[in-house]
């Protein structure tokens, strides 16, 4: 059956049923949605989904499906609330953190999208007791929409707009970029941003390893001593990512200008006479509930 055609009876069931179901909510039926007050807060919800249930069913199972949708988005809005109530203005702790590329099944009900070939962007909600990554359930019950032009500012202009860059000795005569921030889970988020760090790299581009959640190491290849420098840098890395108690990767990158990231063979180094390199793929992080 069509929607418009159930829509009538199906409404007529949920203003039956509501004050039984949950007394304290309303139906608005201009709107096709269910008001369900907790608190201070009146979190709602549209009868779409149970009128294409009820489209697809046998009218006598209707009252059947109509109770349990009442039952499922009165429990639904008390969670949120609570949410809410614990985490104050999600939209506003939503971060992003890189994390090395993850299979299909570990992705599987994740805010993530890929971020290249070797680390795909997670969507976090940062709280020191209730956070974590932001799952697309947690997403729908709190009516987060829109979620990269929430999480990309807030990790970038918000969170990261006070890291620290410096160089700092690696050799007794070569140093290394360090990208940092005390205590920080989200500064591997910036391997999506190394251009701005690494103004100084020229046509070779640069060393890049990301050990922690919280510092990425380069090396701008502008000397013939970065055979030497790679071995030294990739002990660093594996020594802090080690030592981490939030580690991201162990690997060695090569990055170019407009080029995607390179896994470095840890006993070949960087390639002398490289293929072309795979061009880099324009992502906005476009991140969907």
């Amino acid at each position: 059956m069509e929607l418009f055609e159930v829509s009538a009876d199906v409404h007529a069931l949920i203003e039956d049923l509501l004050p039984v179901v949950n007394p304290s909510a309303r139906f608005e039926p201009a709107l096709a949605q269910v008001v369900l007050p907790v608190g201070r807060f009146e979190p709602s919800a549209t009868t779409w989904t149970i009128l294409e249930r009820c489209a697809r069913a046998d009218r006598v199972a209707w009252p059947r499906l109509v109770e349990e949708w009442l039952i499922y988005v009165s429990d639904r809005a008390a969670m949120a609330i609570g949410d809410i109530e614990l985490l104050g203005d999600v939209r506003k702790r939503l971060r992003i953190r890189m994390v090395p590329k993850l299979t299909e099944s570990e992705r599987q009900g994740l805010a993530i999208v890929s971020a290249g070939r070797h680390f795909d962007a997670m969507i976090m909600i940062d709280h020191p007791q209730y956070g974590g990554p932001l799952t697309l359930a947690r997403a729908s019950l709190l009516g987060l929409t829109d979620l990269g032009k929430l999480a990309v500012p807030n990790t970038y202009q918000v969170e990261l707009a006070d890291v620290d860059v410096h160089d700092q000795p690696l050799t007794l005569t070569e140093s290394i970029r360090v990208i940092h921030k005390p205590g920080s889970r989200y500064v591997s988020a910036l391997v999506a941003e190394l251009h701005h760090f690494l103004a100084d790299a020229g046509r070779p581009g640069a060393l890049v390893a990301v050990p922690t959640h919280s510092t990425i190491l380069a090396y701008p290849i502008v000397s013939e001593a970065m055979g030497a420098v790679f071995g030294p840098f990739r002990e660093l890395t594996k020594e802090m990512y080690a030592a981490s108690d939030d580690p991201t990767s162990p690997d060695v990158f090569w990055w170019r200008r407009e080029h995607a990231l390179v896994k470095l063979d840890p006993d070949a180094g960087v390639p002398r006479d490289p293929s072309p390199p795979e061009p880099k793929r324009r992502s906005r992080l476009r991140f969907r509930r």
